[in-house]
């Protein structure tokens, strides 16, 4: 493993983040809402650290391992979550400590939407768009947008795109070359969220408006620039436009590439992992819309309404609001906070354990049962009408595994923290999948949790984030032996 390089290529992109200052920077000037001088220190800091570090190590050329990958996509994000706190705590029209502002950035970049702060309709138009800014660049991956601009990675960008893509297969390329990749996707989800903006701004949403919440639609990150978030608009229109951008932004963009280039949607149709989550998220709005009309909460169409957004919110882990799901009778709020757990499709800019990981582990159950009957009987697991391979089952049970042991864990320092065990259970529940709102004391807002359970909620938002083996991997002996 060359440390050396790992450090060269963090301050890169250390410096091509700190230009990310800049917009909020234009907004504050703007907006003349005085914090400009916020983003104008964090650029400085950001790009000379980055600088600095590129300096003491530029020498060291040699070409990126797969053991150095998973080393500069943990110390650029933990890099990042800090000179990205940054802002919020220099910032005058905000009052965060260091744990507050730590958790605000990391949920931002993970895409998780659980927020410290309240009073968001009084905050500085700055800090709201770059709360907006930071879960954009988190949604396609701020490494995958380092691979698609910086030609010095060259092929070793191949290892930083497989660390920080999610989903269970990795090393499938849309084209050829790994940078004509992350070139692809990012000018997809330019284009989505180009038209979702300008969707909102059509259906009624102020230019401002538009654009932010254009940016955590497409991210699936769930920040919005209002207390009551989508729910501030009360808008049927507007909250139908969500509920497509989530819808399509929870697929596979190797999906949404494959679309654009053939000019076919026949490709989405043909999936069985998009049509299985369609098929959970039909069948999920229509056992809410039941349980909401039927306990007289609303009437039928409002039921309806109000169903098929949380549903399609919480389930792709987007975190969006237009009622408070906690408060909803019976068993809803649960049966839509454990639909997070599923999460969006491998490949998307959702959370999760992914669509196709919970549709292989239910076609190894089925499988099961059918060796119980016919124990010599051969049934092999397909998806697409193509066998998986029995490295890839391994895979996906060995990360469903190491997911509840850790989830547990999590639940339980939790505990210690002083929470009950409802609110842990959903806080870490809700971090660890990048969704966002929990239930219990956390439904509204984390401000008041403690310190330290801020700080273990940034480490379950970026196990959750780089999909738990990319992080866990550097506490293994193994990888620090040459």
């Amino acid at each position: 493993m060359h440390i050396q390089i790992a450090f060269r290529i963090l301050g890169s992109l250390l410096m091509m983040f700190s230009l990310t200052m800049l917009p909020p920077l234009m907004v504050s000037w703007l907006y003349e809402d005085g914090g400009s001088l916020a983003f104008l220190e964090t650029f400085l800091v950001t790009f000379f650290s980055g600088a600095f570090l590129w300096a003491l190590f530029h020498r060291y050329q040699d070409e990126l391992r797969i053991k150095d990958g998973f080393l500069v996509t943990f110390l650029f994000y933990v890099a990042l979550g800090i000179f990205g706190a940054l802002p919020f705590i220099q910032s005058s029209g905000i009052a965060l400590d260091i744990s507050g502002a730590l958790f605000e950035s990391f949920s931002g970049l993970t895409t998780t939407g659980a927020t410290v702060l309240t009073n968001l309709d009084e905050m500085p138009q700055s800090i709201l768009y770059y709360r907006q800014q930071l879960q954009w660049l988190g949604g396609m991956g701020i490494i995958v947008l380092a691979v698609a601009i910086l030609p010095m990675l060259g092929i070793g960008g191949m290892q930083l795109y497989r660390a920080e893509t999610p989903g269970p297969v990795k090393d499938s390329k849309l084209t050829p070359r790994i940078k004509q990749t992350a070139v692809a996707l990012w000018s997809i989800y330019v284009a989505i969220t180009v038209a979702c903006g300008v969707a909102y701004w059509a259906a009624g949403m102020s230019a401002f408006d538009a654009l932010c919440h254009s940016f955590s639609t497409v991210a699936i990150g769930g920040f919005s620039t209002h207390d009551a978030s989508i729910g501030y608009f009360n808008s049927p229109l507007i909250e139908s436009i969500a509920i497509f951008f989530m819808l399509i932004s929870g697929i596979n963009f190797g999906l949404h590439f494959f679309a654009w280039k053939e000019k076919s949607i026949l490709h989405y149709f043909r999936d069985d992992e998009v049509r299985f989550y369609l098929f959970i998220l039909i069948v999920s709005v229509v056992i809410v819309t039941l349980g909401l009309y039927l306990a007289g909460t609303y009437d039928p169409a409002s039921s309806l309404r109000y169903a098929s957004f949380q549903v399609v919110s919480i389930f792709t882990t987007t975190g969006f609001a237009t009622d408070r799901f906690a408060d909803w009778p019976h068993m809803l709020p649960y049966l839509i906070f454990f639909g997070a757990f599923t999460g969006a499709c491998a490949g998307s800019t959702g959370g999760g354990m992914k669509v196709m990981r919970v549709l292989l582990i239910c076609k190894q159950g089925i499988r099961e049962i059918h060796r119980l009957i016919h124990p010599h009987a051969i049934f092999p697991i397909k998806l697409n009408k193509r066998p998986v391979s029995p490295s890839t089952v391994e895979a996906i049970w060995g990360f469903f595994s190491i997911y509840v042991i850790t989830f547990l864990f999590m639940h339980l320092a939790m505990v210690a923290s002083g929470m009950d065990f409802l609110t842990a259970f959903s806080a870490v529940g809700a971090s660890i999948n990048n969704l966002g709102p929990g239930l219990g004391d956390v439904a509204a807002h984390y401000g008041d949790i403690s310190p330290s359970a801020k700080i273990v909620l940034c480490f379950a938002m970026m196990l959750g984030r780089l999909e738990i083996f990319t992080l866990l991997v550097l506490f293994t002996p193994m990888f620090w032996k040459k």
